[in-house]
């Protein structure tokens, strides 16, 4: 199976009325086309990606539903200074090109002020393109026998064919969307998903597996910087 690289790309968007009462519905006061910058983002899809990880639809459809009012940042900082823009809406759309491909596509604003200029003047140019996505999902589940690596421990190990069948996880029950961020391109090629979904991830991992802590977020904070350093 060929891999697909699961990465979020900014694509044009189209600021009409009905675009526009979505995005007021997240502002505080009514704002103006002239007022606001709107683009999508391909967020993530279904096809397994250079994680050897996929997403099932049922959970995109989740997820398209948990990203709406989520924040857009920079560069994965958790902070209200890296906040740019907003996710103001979300659907699941077909991958062009891709036979059975779904991916989730988020409709964002941001607001035309003049600190945010050179920022919006980037993502219009194509320098400003390439984003990825921290989420939490219920289930990791194996590909092979069905074992749930969120709360158990399997033998299989992920890309290794067993009979003729690739070994990946399947991203399974959107519990939570945290944000999106723009990465620079220069320095963040090709950035792929934040993925979270705790317990032991395989051969490698503590055999003894058993079920996460009720208290997941300090695994969540660990898991967040260590996907940042890794590109």
């Amino acid at each position: 199976m060929d891999q697909i690289l699961k990465q979020a790309r900014l694509l044009k968007a189209v600021l009409n009325e009905s675009e526009l009462s979505l995005i007021n519905a997240q502002a505080l006061r009514p704002l103006t086309a002239d007022e606001v910058f709107t683009f999508r983002l391909a967020a993530c899809n279904n096809q397994v990606d250079r994680d050897i990880e996929r997403f099932t639809e049922k959970t995109l459809e989740g997820l398209a539903v948990l990203f709406v009012g989520r924040p857009v940042l920079m560069d994965h900082k958790w902070s209200a200074g890296s906040q740019t823009a907003r996710v103001y809406a979300a659907d699941v759309e077909p991958m062009a090109g891709v036979d059975g491909g779904m991916q989730l596509v988020l409709r964002c604003y941001m607001p035309r002020l003049q600190g945010n200029s050179d920022t919006i003047a980037a993502i219009e140019s194509g320098l400003l393109r390439e984003c990825s996505v921290g989420v939490l999902t219920k289930r990791a589940i194996c590909s092979i026998c069905g074992a749930d690596r969120r709360t158990t421990w399997c033998e299989h190990i992920k890309g290794t064919e067993y009979d003729g069948k690739q070994c990946y996880i399947e991203l399974d029950g959107a519990e939570d969307a945290y944000e999106v961020s723009m990465l620079p391109v220069p320095a963040q090629p090709a950035a792929g998903v934040v993925k979270r979904y705790g317990g032991p991830e395989g051969p490698d991992s503590d055999p003894a597996g058993g079920a996460p802590d009720e208290n997941m977020a300090w695994q969540d904070e660990a898991l967040l910087e260590l996907e940042k350093t890794r590109f």
